[in-house]
């Protein structure tokens, strides 16, 4: 009896590790504890013009949702926010049963603060929509504008990722797009004389600021966006044929923050005198901005263009008259011919 009893203390445990080995396919994940599956989320910032991932130094917050993929409806969301976003191989556990999922995020602080992302437990109404004020304007209703440094706003959105239900860690991939645009104007003086920032009156009309869940424009107002930096300074751009001293070139630069640029957008930038009101110019931006991408990124269609160059400087050439000089303009240092786009 006693030999018996010795054999089934020795032989029953044996029999359990095989029953777990059996149940998990033979494996035990020591950091798990249990043959359950989990799933991680990755995110990444490359769409941009070096293509590297700037995601640990640029994003600092992120809401996730987990998106029923036969229903729409969002099953679980979370967010997060610091530094711990960004530490080497920042992870975001994915808690959820096994099944086909979309994968949504909203992230920057600009999510938080600059815009502001509706409430709803349905994937088509994560929008995301940019926060304004209201003025007056003579002989319109109140019209809807910015005047504020935009915090960074980012989306993704990946679709019908399958979650098995199988033992192990399972990774994910969510790629962000970049939703804010930074936008610098500078006003070159060739004769010489000083600028004053009082002198001129900057803006940047779109119908951008409300964005799908998709990342598309979603039906909105005009916003006209006004610079939240005015500074005099003295300009360094060579006026294309003539030489002259970076002392000689007084300046304005403006500062502005604008929502997504989108290549059909009709997004126009006006300057104009302060004390009169009269156009100095206006110009339509998208068709500028899009003159630089060229054979170096003819592999980019104009959208994705658009969406990796998150800033652009523009310098203009005034006469004595504060009258435009509109045969160059500089862009991102490169120039471009006015006459070759249509105003």
């Amino acid at each position: 009896m006693k030999l018996l009893d010795n054999i089934l203390t020795r032989f029953i445990p044996v029999v359990a590790v095989v029953m777990v080995l059996s149940s998990c396919s033979g494996m035990i994940f020591d950091d798990e504890g249990d043959c359950d599956p989990y799933y991680k989320v990755k995110f990444i910032y490359d769409m941009n013009m070096k293509g590297v991932d700037a995601f640990p130094v640029e994003v600092n917050s992120v809401t996730l949702y987990a998106v029923d993929a036969a229903t729409g409806r969002v099953v679980w969301q979370n967010h997060e926010s610091g530094e711990r976003l960004a530490a080497d191989g920042y992870e975001m556990d994915l808690p959820v049963d096994p099944g086909k999922y979309h994968l949504m995020a909203w992230c920057g602080d600009g999510h938080t603060t600059s815009f502001t992302v509706n409430e709803s437990d349905h994937i088509d109404d994560l929008h995301c929509r940019l926060n304004r004020d209201y003025e007056s304007r003579a002989g319109q209703d109140n019209g809807a504008v910015s005047t504020t440094d935009l915090k960074r706003l980012y989306h993704g959105r990946e679709e019908n990722l399958v979650m098995p239900d199988e033992q192990g860690t399972h990774y994910y991939t969510v790629r962000l797009t970049k939703d804010t645009n930074v936008i610098r104007v500078m006003l070159q003086q060739l004769s010489g004389e000083k600028l004053k920032v009082d002198d001129f009156d900057f803006e940047i009309t779109d119908v951008n600021g409300h964005l799908e869940s998709d990342n598309s424009l979603r039906d909105d107002e005009l916003i006209t966006y006004r610079p939240w930096s005015l500074k005099q300074t003295v300009g360094n751009v060579v006026y294309p044929g003539e030489d002259y001293n970076e002392s000689d070139l007084g300046a304005v630069i403006a500062e502005l923050t604008v929502s997504r640029l989108m290549a059909s957008g009709k997004t126009r930038l006006t300057v104009k005198k302060h004390a009169t009101g009269e156009t100095i110019f206006s110009v339509p931006l998208i068709p500028y901005c899009l003159q630089f991408k060229g054979d170096h990124h003819s592999d980019m269609d104009d959208q994705e263009y658009l969406d990796r160059e998150d800033a652009y400087n523009m310098v203009f050439f005034l006469d004595e008259g504060l009258r435009w000089l509109d045969t160059y303009i500089y862009i991102n240092s490169f120039v471009v011919v006015v006459q070759d786009v249509e105003l």
